[in-house]
């Protein structure tokens, strides 16, 4: 009989895509998953290291894996990703809590793994690669609704940010192939999905050099003139755009970012996260070109003070940040915004606390991630620079911004009615009885009333009420 596995996975959407690929790599070695722990042969769980509390979940968690372990001491837990590769002795020292140790880069490792934990031995892999990207393993969509989808296009980060681990657990940056990324998304469009998400840790800086021999061991994909699928996909893709790529031996983002969204117009195409530094006016020019692609852009600022920034090693100012807004509200009009902020960084003063406060106002986020500035061992802060901002100052200052942003998120909802928008459907919402939800191109939840809807069907929608999270609406189509 098939051995079977259990996966909980912690932290970004990255993490989601990688335990995909573990999914799929444990699927062709025998093994099938299950929901219950009691079930299951193997337990993993995929971490985060980006903030102590994400940590200390995993902890807790694998205080329970440790309790069925008992019960059942053949049972081999593993811990996966950004925590494994930043903690991989303490996790080895826990008491006899876990048996395998694998970073993000050793994935591919996991069956040989698993069967020297199976022997006896701690199995550790935690090597970061400079190639790995994942590029030739068809993810396994787990929790999936069906409809939206996430494809790693690139994997690692370059920015050395004071604050951030990501460099230390997940490499240096470096990009996947962009024929196997079309690939990938055609197959996903074919299976019945709308939607997808391209990640990255800076989506913006995505390079690939190929060669005029890469281009051609893909004819089936790229060909002068445009898109072609082949027929028996059952896809018909937009011959609409020229691409002219046969010859190109470099890819940049927005070139991937066409060549995603000529696929077919009914697919939706996100993208997550840019970095301020890199967010170029041909990226934008893209959106504005394809209506399939949402106009939504999540574009971290983390401080609204130029001399925080600088301290973050963020590579830009407040008034290039600025800039970069006012240019996608020139070009993609329409376009929502939402950003991340860490509230008591190093050194954070009340004057440069205001700068933040007055910059989501000036910039008026439509959805923002919150957080209190949290020391990550080994970063560049943590060598450097003294975490002397009080506990109880950080506390009010996140609670300002948390304030202020949901005032900003009432008033752009507010705005919102009386508009109609095509809203992709998601599912049933949680309330009230017999309601459904999705979300417009600009990453707005819509929850309507329209039994004859399933997911993955467009429908026009008119707002007639607001939440500070969610546009309530009837269907008019």
């Amino acid at each position: 009989m098939p051995k079977k596995y259990y996966i909980e996975t912690y932290g970004c959407q990255m993490n989601v895509a990688d335990s995909e690929v573990v999914a799929s790599i444990l699927g062709d070695a025998g093994y099938e998953p299950v929901k219950d722990i009691k079930k299951a042969d193997l337990i993993l769980v995929n971490t985060c290291s980006i903030r102590e509390n994400a940590e200390q979940r995993v902890w807790g968690r694998l205080d329970l894996f440790r309790s069925e372990k008992r019960k059942r001491p053949q049972v081999i837990v593993g811990v996966l990703g950004c925590m494994a590769e930043r903690l991989k002795e303490k996790l080895l020292d826990s008491d006899k809590m876990v048996d395998m140790v694998v970073g993000p880069d050793a994935y591919r490792d996991l069956p040989m793994l698993v069967s020297s934990a199976g022997e006896g031995h701690k199995a550790v892999n935690v090597l970061l690669s400079r190639e790995e990207t994942y590029a030739d393993i068809s993810p396994v969509r787990l929790e999936s609704n069906g409809v939206s989808a996430f494809i790693s296009i690139m994997r690692g980060c370059n920015n050395m940010c004071a604050y951030c681990v990501v460099p230390y657990t997940r490499g240096a940056e470096r990009s996947r192939d962009p024929h196997t990324i079309v690939r990938e998304a055609q197959e996903i469009f074919a299976k019945g999905y709308r939607e997808i998400t391209l990640l990255g840790q800076n989506v913006n800086s995505y390079s690939w050099t190929g060669t005029e021999t890469d281009n051609n061991d893909f004819p089936s994909l790229i060909r002068r003139g445009g898109l072609r699928q082949p027929a028996e996909d059952g896809v018909v893709l937009s011959n609409s755009q020229t691409l002219s790529i046969d010859n190109q031996k470099q890819i940049n983002f927005p070139r991937l970012l066409e060549m995603v969204a000529t696929i077919d117009p009914r697919l939706r195409v996100r993208f997550s996260t840019s970095h301020p530094k890199d967010l170029s006016d041909d990226v934008l020019h893209t959106m504005a070109k394809h209506d399939n692609i949402c106009k939504h852009i999540h574009l971290p600022v983390q401080s609204g003070s130029s001399s925080v920034l600088g301290r973050m090693n963020r590579k830009y100012t407040r008034e290039w940040y600025l800039d970069r807004i006012n240019a996608i509200k020139r070009i993609v009009p329409d376009c929502t915004l939402s950003t991340d902020i860490i509230a008591g960084f190093c050194g954070e003063t009340d004057e440069e606390h205001r700068e933040t406060l007055s910059l989501m106002h000036e910039v008026g986020f439509d959805f923002a991630y919150m957080f209190k500035y949290s020391e990550r061992p080994d970063t560049k802060a943590a060598r450097h620079m003294k975490d002397d901002v009080p506990e109880t100052v950080k506390t009010r200052r996140l609670n300002d911004i948390i304030a202020l942003q949901n005032q900003l998120s009432a008033k752009g909802k507010k705005a919102d009615i009386g508009k109609t928008f095509k809203v992709l459907v998601e599912g049933k919402a949680k309330k009230p009885a017999g309601a459904m939800m999705g979300r417009t191109t600009g990453n707005k939840v819509v929850v309507f009333q329209a039994a004859d809807t399933k997911p993955g069907d467009y429908v026009s929608i008119t707002i007639i009420n607001a939440t500070s999270a969610t546009l309530l609406g009837v269907r008019r189509d």
